[in-house]
């Protein structure tokens, strides 16, 4: 193994960083995702249901 781990370093620094554009990009592309999803399923009920409304208990029993 000659060169071993400075090699292996050499080759993967050459590997582009990522900007921060790209990053700006695949967090708007997930809310895009995110959103394009929720507009499909339209969970409006569930969500009503189980974050909105207080359940209903049976105090007098």
């Amino acid at each position: 193994m000659a060169g071993g781990i400075a090699a292996a370093s050499s080759r993967f620094s050459k590997l582009p960083r990522p900007q921060s554009s790209d990053v700006k990009a695949v967090a708007m592309w997930g809310v895009a995702a995110g959103t394009g999803a929720l507009w499909f399923i339209q969970p409006f009920d569930w969500i009503k249901k189980t974050f909105l409304e207080k359940p209903v208990t049976n105090e007098g029993q």
